[in-house]
C-alpha cells in the first residue's frame, strides 16, 4: 500500500502557483484592479465610475460627472500610489479618467 503524504498547502497559495502556471496572471490583475478601484475610492466615486481598464500599465476610468473627472484630476499621482500600494506590485503608471 502506498504510505500517504501529509504535506498540506493553503488554497491561496495553490490558486497563485495555478495562475502563474497558465499565464493568468494579466486577466487576474484586470479583474482586481476594479474591486481595488471600488474599494480605494469608495461608493460615492464608485457610483459614478462606468468602467475601469488597465492596458499597458495605464489605468483607463470612465466617469459619468464631469465634475468627479477634473476633481480627481487633481489627485492622479497619489490615486497611482495608492492603487500599487493596494496591489502589492508597480502595475500602473499613469491614469486617463474620460
Amino acid at each position: 500500500m502506498a504510505k500517504r503524504e501529509n504535506d498540506s498547502f493553503l488554497v491561496k497559495d495553490l490558486m497563485q502557483i495555478f495562475i502563474k502556471e497558465n499565464n493568468l496572471t494579466k486577466g487576474m490583475q484586470k479583474i482586481q484592479i476594479e474591486e481595488t478601484w471600488a474599494k480605494l475610492m469608495g461608493q460615492g466615486v464608485a457610483g459614478y465610475t462606468t468602467s475601469v481598464k488597465l492596458q499597458n500599465k495605464t489605468l483607463i476610468v470612465q466617469l459619468s460627472s464631469s465634475v468627479l473627472r477634473e476633481e480627481l484630476t487633481y489627485g492622479k499621482e497619489k490615486i497611482i500610489k495608492m492603487m500599487n500600494e493596494e496591489m502589492g506590485e508597480n502595475i500602473i503608471s499613469k491614469i486617463i479618467l474620460a
